[in-house]
């Protein structure tokens, strides 16, 4: 029979979750893409938002100021507060989930959970303290531009692209 003073040395199920090389790997993606985020669009907010400027980089790519009021390439753009709501809420949900379940997923997986939550995030807080996305990514080949973006979208993006890598070529590791 185990004591009190035993029973704090162990660690609860919930705790047991959050901890380990898993959480760790995808704790530092994710808070890397959600700072690198913030600080470039805070750098974009104050360089070419506070007057609205094109700044060509290279041939094929700008930087250009875009309010995006819906999610990727402007997708529910008239939504309404809802769709905002909705998006801020299933941002939280599903980075909550990523790391709920960071033990059983394989590196891959890992991996792609911390790029897709930070990048969530990232554009959660732009939803909170905007009501809408800063993009300023723009890159284009002559007249064909693709829709602008930011780093949590690049973050998501390539996310989306190691999931799909783990899911189809990776392995559940299962909890220990």
């Amino acid at each position: 029979m185990m004591d009190d003073a035993d029973n704090q040395n162990e660690p609860t199920a919930v705790s047991a979750r959050f901890t380990g090389p898993s959480v760790r790997l995808m704790a530092v993606l994710f808070l890397g893409v959600l700072v690198s985020d913030q600080i470039t669009k805070q750098i974009m907010l104050d360089w070419i938002f506070a007057h609205p400027q094109r700044y060509q980089v290279f041939p094929f790519l700008n930087f250009v100021p875009v309010w995006n009021p819906g999610i990727s390439f402007g997708l529910f753009a008239d939504g309404g507060v809802w769709v905002r709501a909705g998006l801020t809420v299933l941002a939280f949900l599903v980075s909550g989930w990523f790391f709920w379940h960071s033990r059983t997923l394989d590196r891959w997986q890992v991996i792609a959970g911390g790029l897709i939550s930070g990048g969530a995030i990232g554009n959660a807080i732009d939803r909170l303290r905007f009501g809408k996305v800063v993009d300023f990514i723009d890159v284009f080949v002559q007249t064909w531009h693709w829709p602008a973006f930011n780093v949590a979208d690049a973050a998501i993006t390539i996310g989306a692209c190691f999931w799909i890598y783990g899911s189809v070529f990776g392995q559940e590791i299962g909890e220990k």
